[in-house]
């Protein structure tokens, strides 16, 4: 029996409800993400998530690295793990994955015509609410040992954050999404940490200081035992290369081994933990180092997790569409950069594995993104952009792109499709030019599934 056209009619069923992350700019107010309505829904669905502990992981940049990252280690350990994740690159399962495999198809809409009447029986539920509750159904019937959620919006008032986990978790924190979150990073931090819950302990990526002190005094108000990356644990990045990556890692508390250590030489026998990592990027250092702390509080509070199993975990991480390098010669790179602070660090990363290499740029980006922020960040590194937009209602008008990269004194000409201005891009790089995508997860998706259809590939998650 072919399921893809009960699939698609189930996911057109999805989308027929409020979907805010489709919608313009100017159609989000914060009345209508009301908490009320997600608590009354699992209730319905018999609080689901109350039968498996949970990893709950917000921020702006890095919460899905770290999500990926935390569940991969929970599975090298030998766990059924699920994972809720947004938005998907290729596919809507991808959202909903137990052991890195997405839900079947049949199974997405067994569960979704199960549950129909519950869903009608709330008004206003929006997409994002029902897709959250149908994974949390579902890992409870997959029987998995622990979950981790990653927050689609925010904090405070995301549909994820009815759930009491053993750690919550909040990664680094820039601007984006500021029309609904605040134009401050106080702001912004505020939101993000509405995930705390009080006597339950939360870890931090490295933050500015205007959103660490936010999380400091949020942390105290709740009896929230909070430990900092960066103050509680330290970490260095030892050597990258474009095979991945190593670093070392170590609680405060061990100082002064790791000053010994670093002054022998490395000659003494105890050395700091070091992971090697295939993600790559210092960003990602940062993200494994937020990923090790809460899995060492997770560890603590609930399952036992091991040296070994962290080894293994950080090592086969993968998570397409952040830095992946698509081909060596001429060199593609695909990234999901959509901030001025993503952009900061995806022109490091080029700068590290690629320096001195000319930029071919394919941009596409949503109309409410700091589109000027990124381009001062990237546009040192580019020679030639090539403005494309995607399928998203949100995306960008091309001609707006080209207009911005002659601010920057950079040429730009537009070619609509993703897929053909990632070959129009390949064409135009010579010698040392590097092609990156990036802008958007939906312009990195496109020209994803663009490029593995050219070398007869199937796609990947």
């Amino acid at each position: 029996m072919n399921i893809e056209p009960s699939y698609q009619a189930t996911l057109d069923y999805l989308y027929s409800f409020v979907d805010y992350s489709l919608t313009r700019s100017d159609r989000y107010t914060a009345e209508k993400f009301d908490l009320g309505r997600m608590r009354h829904f699992v209730e319905k669905l018999g609080r689901p998530d109350q039968k498996y502990p949970i990893i709950h992981i917000a921020g702006t940049k890095g919460k899905g690295s770290v999500s990926a990252m935390c569940s991969r280690v929970l599975q090298a350990q030998g766990y059924r793990v699920g994972l809720y994740t947004s938005p998907h690159l290729h596919d809507y399962a991808e959202r909903i994955q137990v052991n890195q495999e997405p839900i079947a198809h049949a199974d997405l809409v067994a569960l979704v015509e199960e549950l129909r009447p519950v869903f009608a029986s709330i008004p206003e539920l929006t997409t994002f609410e029902i897709t959250t509750g149908l994974a949390m159904v579902y890992f409870a019937r997959e029987q998995v040992d622990v979950a981790v959620l990653e927050v689609g919006l925010g904090g405070r008032l995301d549909a994820t954050n009815v759930v009491t986990p053993v750690v919550s978790v909040i990664t680094s924190i820039s601007f984006d999404h500021m029309f609904l979150l605040g134009d401050t990073l106080a702001a912004i931090a505020g939101e993000k940490c509405g995930i705390i819950k009080p006597g339950i302990p939360v870890v931090s990526a490295p933050q500015h200081e205007e959103a660490r002190i936010v999380i400091e005094r949020r942390a105290k108000e709740l009896g929230a035992a909070l430990v900092q990356v960066g103050k509680d644990y330290l970490y260095a990045p030892v050597s990258h290369s474009l095979g991945g990556q190593s670093m070392l890692i170590w609680p405060a508390s061990e100082q002064p081994l790791v000053n010994e250590f670093i002054e022998s030489g490395g000659l003494i026998e105890w050395e700091p933990t070091r992971l090697n990592l295939s993600l790559l990027g210092y960003h990602q250092v940062e993200n494994a180092a937020t990923a090790y702390a809460a899995l060492q509080v997770f560890r603590q509070r609930s399952l036992p997790i091991s040296a070994p199993a962290m080894q293994e975990g950080f090592a086969r991480t993968a998570w397409p569409g952040r830095f992946e390098i698509l081909q060596h010669s001429p060199v593609v790179v695909l990234d999901s950069a959509h901030n001025r602070d993503s952009a900061r660090k995806l022109r490091l990363a080029l700068d590290d594995y690629f320096p001195g290499r000319s930029v071919i740029m394919v941009f596409g980006a949503s109309e409410d993104k700091d589109v000027h922020g990124m381009f001062a960040e990237l546009m040192p590194r580019v020679r030639q952009v090539v403005a494309t937009k995607s399928f998203h209602p949100r995306a960008m008008e091309a001609e707006r792109l080209v207009e911005l990269a002659h601010q920057f004194g950079r040429p730009a000409l537009i070619v609509p499709d993703v897929g053909d201005a990632l070959n129009e891009a390949l064409r135009l790089a010579s010698g040392d030019d590097l092609v990156l995508v990036t802008g958007s997860i939906f312009v990195a998706a496109g020209a994803r599934e663009a490029w593995l259809a050219r070398k007869h590939l199937p796609v990947q998650v």
